[in-house]
């Protein structure tokens, strides 16, 4: 068996242009169009470089950009003063808040100053527990009264775009990160499938991963997990992102696991082109939540 290769790169321009129709539609409808606030203190090469990405891919489909930077020497009271101004502003429909954080800032505190209804990446405690005591599933992202970070929401996008069907599966999901594996573990356990999380402490890590009708890798391990560890004609998303000798790698040991699986998302081009497009859906979301509807 050869897995069929996910293209994520094809399938992220899809749904672009999909969510520029729905841009050019809201801005006919309410004379605005959604903008995002991206907050970041210090020159942080990769922050700098991902910023301008999230600029030029939101304004690419039509979207608002706006980037304040602080310094790096910028303090707690600064970025509170300043996260909560935006918050507070109404041209504003969602804000992201780049890490690292500068050194003694606290990201607990900065995201207390964070409105819930525009943490558009998923990241405040408010949003995290309303997944978690969410409802199984029944609608969709639109739909859903709090915001998911984009990392697993592209993932389960592929899932849908592929035709999965998730109810009564065996899902897997190799790692607990707040960012990826603990929401996306949640998100797979909304559309009914049985979850399994896996660890750096869980025993035979093989033989769990094997049980797995869709297996999702987010530990941050280059190859960690290896072809004769992949259910035969299982679904496998790798959001993982390692370099070998300046080689951009997965989690998984692709050339092993495509022989095997049933379809496979590469590294790079499977789920890293859909984190900026489900980043632009939960603006969008954002945007629509705060303006009555006629």
């Amino acid at each position: 068996m050869t897995a069929t290769t996910i293209d994520g790169k094809a399938l992220a321009a899809t749904v672009r242009q999909e969510i520029a129709a729905k841009v050019a539609a809201f801005k006919d409808e309410h004379g605005f169009v959604p903008t995002i606030a991206v907050v970041r203190a210090g020159e942080d090469p990769a922050s700098v470089s991902y910023a301008k990405q999230i600029g030029k891919s939101f304004e690419g489909v039509g979207l608002g950009f706006a980037l304040h930077a602080l310094p790096e020497t910028a303090t707690e009271a600064e970025m509170v003063a300043l996260v909560g101004k935006l918050s507070a502003d109404r041209s504003v429909h969602g804000i992201m808040i780049q890490e690292p954080y500068p050194k003694g800032v606290s990201a607990e505190a900065v995201l207390a100053a964070l409105d819930p209804a525009k943490d558009v990446d998923g990241v405040h405690p408010v949003n995290a527990g309303r997944l978690a005591q969410a409802d199984p599933a029944g609608v969709g992202p639109e739909k859903l009264n709090f915001f998911v970070p984009a990392t697993p929401a592209g993932g389960m996008e592929i899932l849908r775009r592929l035709g999965v069907e998730l109810k009564g599966q065996r899902a897997v999901v190799v790692g607990r990160s707040n960012i990826v594996g603990k929401p996306m573990a949640f998100l797979l356990l909304r559309q009914h499938a049985t979850v399994t999380i896996c660890h750096s402490r869980t025993a035979d890590l093989g033989a769990v991963c094997r049980e797995a009708d869709v297996l999702c890798a987010a530990v941050g391990r280059a190859r960690l997990i290896k072809g004769d560890w992949i259910k035969p004609g299982a679904v496998v998303i790798d959001f993982g992102v390692n370099f070998v000798e300046g080689k951009m790698v997965g989690d998984v040991d692709f050339e092993a696991a495509a022989e095997v699986a049933g379809a496979i998302t590469p590294v790079p081009g499977g789920t890293g082109p859909l984190t900026n497009i489900m980043l632009m859906q939960n603006l969008l979301q954002a945007a629509r939540q705060a303006t009555p509807q006629s």
